[in-house]
Formats: structure tokens, C-alpha cells, sequence
């Protein structure tokens, strides 16, 4: 029998891009645009401060205006938002929940203290407090493949199993032998995987959905293709195999190749898609992709994606 999930969150969340000024400021006028032009592509909801939003480079006061300011819009249309209190502190992970939970969220995201790798004990802990300080909005458990410690299925069911209040987690996710894991071990929670390999994951019966990557190409596009998910698996995982490869040609080798970080690489998704106002620029001192190579790439985009753009 499979064991009931602890809340229904699923489908296809766009992520918020920070648009980053010359003077290394957040413009925030083309950041309330961008909110505009995700809530009019009718996306699942919008999730803020992943790695692409770069939780890691904000002060606590433009913390508190980009929530703010998500939250308003998406409450006055009835949009779905999750908020991203993600910090490797865990002191200013607690502020920030609190903070967030104020916005009535319909989920708070947090990753696990950063700087040194916690033991199940210490996650456990960790992730008590959060839900006690989260004041009964759910939480979801950011665990990517850079954490300082990434879990295995069967670890991170035992340790969100001692804090019920968390009720999803956003993973990295593998090969068949991981989604047989998933599956033993998982089945409570709402997972969330990458976005090139949603298919993948709902065919094997474990993603409820994607904090997705390929919502950075474009928003519409990745709403039609999960919606496809439902009436044509088949057709959708054809579609799933030529953006892993158009991702594995065109993008990954920023990362592998030239150092360039993950959120690099979803501002150039974001470019390539030339959707909304955001830009290739990251804050310092990390790397921007410059942004002509992202209008190199966007005719090979529409040639080998079409039905993103279509």
C-alpha cells in the first residue's frame, strides 16, 4: 500500500532569477516584471532563493523586499508561491523563516547547515527547529548534489521522518536504482527533481514534480510539457531526452569545462529563452556567461526545442 504523502504540493514551479544592475545591485523594477511575465505564463507557482535566485548573496533587507514582494503578487492573483529561506547559517535560516512565514507561503524551502557536514542527529535537530519556528507552514528540504552532505534516499526519509512538518525535498535524483529506493523509502514525501528529467521521475511513479531548470528556457513551455505528462508519458520522455541532450551539449560544459556556477548556468537558460528582463550577470564575485552567448544559442534552442517555444 503506498503511504499517503503529507501534503499535495506538485507540478511545475518556476524559479525567481535575481536581474543584477552594473553596480552589482538587484534592479528591483525588472524583478517585479519577471514576477508579471512567470504569473501570465500560468506556471504551477514560483519558488524564490534557490541557487538561481542566490540566496547566498543577499542582505537580510533585500531578503525581506524580494519576499515581500512575491508574496503580494502572487496573493492578489491566487498564484502558488514557496519561499526560499535557504542560508548555510542555520541561526539566519531560523530569522528568515520567521520572517517568511509572515507571507503565508504554501511552503518554506530550507537547506541543511553548510559549513560543516551535519549528522543525522544534527539534520534531525535542525529540522525540528525550523518546523517549530515555521509556525505550521510546511517545509521542503533543499538537498542538491553540492551540499556538504547529500543524502541517499533511505537517510533522508529517516531524518525527515522525525520532523513531520517537512513535506517534500527538492533532490538530485539517478539511475534506476535510486528511483527503487525512492519509491521504499520516499513515498510520504513530495519530491521534486530536476527539471530536464521530470518525465523520468513521473514515470517512475516518484516526482510530484520539478523546481525546474527548464522553466529557466521558458515558462510556457515547460507548463504545456508537464501538463503532456498526464496524456502522453511517451511522447513527453522523447521530449525529455533531446533537452537532456540539448543540455548536455550547450550548457553543462560551462559548468565542466569553464568552473561556471549552477546559477550561471540558469541565467543563461533564462537568456537563451529571452522570456523576461533578467540577464546573464550573477553578484559578485561569482562568474556571469556573457550574454552573446546566449544569443548564439538561441536559434540552436528553438531548432532542437521546439515544442518549448512553440
Amino acid at each position: 500500500m503506498t503511504a499517503k504523502k503529507r501534503h499535495a504540493i506538485a507540478g511545475n514551479w518556476a524559479t525567481l532569477l535575481l536581474p543584477i544592475g552594473v553596480g552589482d545591485e538587484i534592479e528591483f523594477a525588472k524583478l517585479s516584471e519577471e514576477i508579471d511575465i512567470l504569473i501570465a505564463a500560468g506556471v504551477d507557482g514560483i519558488y524564490s532563493n534557490g541557487t538561481a535566485g542566490e540566496f547566498h548573496s543577499q542582505t537580510e533587507a533585500e531578503f525581506d523586499r524580494i519576499q515581500s514582494m512575491l508574496a503580494e503578487r502572487c496573493t492578489e492573483v491566487g498564484m502558488n508561491f514557496v519561499i526560499g529561506a535557504c542560508q548555510p547559517d542555520a541561526r539566519i535560516t531560523l530569522e528568515r523563516l520567521r520572517r517568511a512565514a509572515l507571507l503565508k507561503p504554501l511552503a518554506i524551502q530550507v537547506i541543511l547547515p553548510d559549513w560543516w557536514p551535519v549528522t543525522d542527529q544534527e539534520a534531525i535537530d535542525f529540522l525540528k527547529g525550523a518546523v517549530d519556528v515555521a509556525n505550521g507552514v510546511p517545509l521542503i528540504l533543499y538537498n542538491p548534489p553540492h551540499a556538504k552532505r547529500v543524502l541517499a534516499p533511505e537517510e533522508l526519509g529517516r531524518i525527515c521522518a522525525a520532523a513531520p512538518g517537512v513535506i517534500g525535498a527538492k533532490v538530485a535524483d539517478g539511475d534506476k536504482q535510486w528511483y527503487a529506493e525512492a519509491r521504499q523509502h520516499l513515498s510520504e514525501l513530495s519530491l521534486f527533481v530536476p527539471g530536464h528529467h521530470l518525465a523520468t521521475g513521473i514515470a517512475e511513479g516518484v516526482a510530484a514534480g520539478s523546481f525546474s531548470n527548464v522553466c529557466c528556457l521558458s515558462p510556457r513551455g515547460a507548463q504545456m510539457w508537464t501538463a503532456s505528462m498526464q496524456e502522453d508519458i511517451h511522447a513527453a520522455l522523447g521530449l525529455e531526452c533531446r533537452i537532456c541532450k540539448f543540455m548536455e551539449t550547450h550548457i553543462v560544459p560551462y559548468r565542466q569545462r569553464l568552473g561556471y556556477s549552477n546559477a550561471a548556468l540558469d541565467k543563461l537558460l533564462c537568456a537563451i529563452g529571452n522570456w523576461g528582463p533578467v540577464g546573464t550577470r550573477l553578484r559578485w564575485p561569482y562568474r556571469s556567461i556573457e550574454m552573446s552567448e546566449a544569443e548564439r544559442l538561441r536559434d540552436v534552442a528553438r531548432i532542437e526545442l521546439s515544442e518549448l517555444f512553440g
